[in-house]
């Protein structure tokens, strides 16, 4: 076992013991549970940068080539987001539902053998606007994240509410203006960043002739996802959209890029990107 493959193993519980201790905290208010939480979640963090130090080093470029290393530093980005979460916007189950999605990411790319991050034949020559398309890609697709489990609660919420059901869970959420307003903001985000994105992809891609590309099924379901994005804020204003209609909007939205990473096995631009 290799000590990247040793540290990964590592992440994972940790991260198990982490989420634990949060669901313990969001059932039944627990301050310790939460500490200790929180603490378990600052290791993963650590340790996630030691691992990607190693592999910077290792492959001497940023890990940033294949599936695998787009979940693993999407995960990094989910986490620095909920850190933030959790000590402006002290909204416990925001940070239980985005680090549920971390872990998945992580234990999805256990499953499956690490992405070697080597450029395919032909990119040599835009290695470094291939770099900035991944990461701006992470960025977006961590925003509409934040989003769609805003959006999710928002919903549950709303429905709470409607049907007069005050528990726990319910006087620990944020207002529904508040989870209204971290939605619209975080697919304000996402929205720009993914353009850029797209358009690095453009540049690449005209860069090196490959003009077939642009019919790829990774390029299709993400254009659909930005479509959608586009449209709300397009017609926001004329429309004068209630919030659980944005917050439908922003669910997909992101479900379409849930289809975008299932189309892999079909694209023949992405299966060593991972975006």
């Amino acid at each position: 076992m290799t000590l990247f493959n040793l540290l990964y193993d590592i992440i994972i519980y940790l991260y198990a013991l982490s989420l634990l201790f949060y669901f313990s905290d969001c059932i039944r208010r627990n301050p310790r549970a939460k500490r200790l939480g929180t603490g378990f979640l600052i290791l993963v963090f650590v340790i996630q940068i030691v691992s990607i130090t190693i592999r910077t080093i290792e492959e001497k470029t940023l890990p940033l080539f294949s599936t695998y290393d787009f979940f693993f530093v999407l995960t990094f980005i989910l986490i620095l987001i909920s850190f933030f979460i959790e000590k402006v916007l002290k909204t416990d189950y925001a940070v239980l539902l985005l680090n549920v999605i971390g872990f998945c990411a992580m234990v999805q790319n256990r499953l499956h053998s690490p992405g070697e991050g080597v450029l395919p034949t032909g990119w040599d020559t835009v290695h470094g606007l291939l770099i900035l398309h991944v990461i701006f890609a992470n960025i977006s697709f961590a925003a509409y994240t934040v989003a769609a489990v805003f959006a999710s609660m928002y919903l549950f919420l709303h429905r709470k509410l409607k049907q007069k059901k005050w528990d726990n869970t319910v006087r620990r959420l944020p207002s529904l203006e508040s989870m209204e307003k971290y939605t619209y903001t975080a697919m304000l985000i996402g929205t720009p960043v993914l353009i850029v994105s797209l358009i690095v992809a453009l540049m690449s891609i005209v860069a090196e002739g490959r003009y077939i590309l642009l019919l790829d099924s990774k390029v299709v379901f993400t254009l659909l996802a930005l479509c959608v994005y586009v449209a709300f804020f397009a017609t926001k204003k004329m429309r004068n959209y209630s919030a659980n209609t944005m917050a439908l909007w922003a669910i997909l939205g992101y479900i379409l890029f849930i289809l975008n990473f299932v189309s892999n096995s079909w694209s023949a631009f992405h299966q060593w990107v991972g975006v």
